[in-house]
């Protein structure tokens, strides 16, 4: 922070931009964390019977275009709704539901109680919901009291 004050350009508060800076940090931490889980190729590799043919169906993965491209939308209203979430909520999602750290630990990191930060993300869901909502009935997808058409 010292070396990059003169970065701080004064459109929000000294302590607006050094919590942000702090949050980036946490977060340029934790996704600095492996992650991985290494499996044995035996227990990932399909198994053949002596024929030739495969012992466990194959699921057919492949998806219909249709589907594709209701998941890529959906993708980029629901990244959309993220950049619109206030600051104070974005960590908090970010950090439980997109990176998956346990309560304590994403509380811990943002120098929150664990009751705030459960505020917080309620709240930052709460939003989420709103906005995918909004899209859903815009797409004709839901019907104004959320049930499935």
């Amino acid at each position: 922070m010292f070396k990059n004050i003169e970065g701080f350009e004064g459109k929000s508060s000294l302590g607006t931009w050094i919590y942000r800076i702090a949050t980036n940090a946490a977060l340029m931490k934790i996704r600095g964390k492996a992650r991985s889980v290494e499996l044995p190729w035996d227990e990932v590799l399909p198994r053949f019977s002596q024929e030739g043919s495969h012992l466990t169906p194959v699921p057919d993965w492949s998806k219909d275009p249709e589907a594709a491209l209701l998941q890529t939308e959906l993708r980029t209203v629901l990244g959309q709704a993220l950049e619109e979430l206030p600051g104070e909520y974005r960590a908090v999602v970010l950090l439980r539901d997109v990176e998956g750290l346990p309560t304590d630990e994403a509380a811990n990191a943002l120098g929150l109680t664990v009751p705030a930060l459960k505020a917080r993300l309620h709240r930052g869901r709460l939003f989420l919901r709103g906005r995918l909502g909004e899209y859903a009935e815009k797409r004709g997808r839901l019907t104004p009291k959320g049930i499935a058409e």
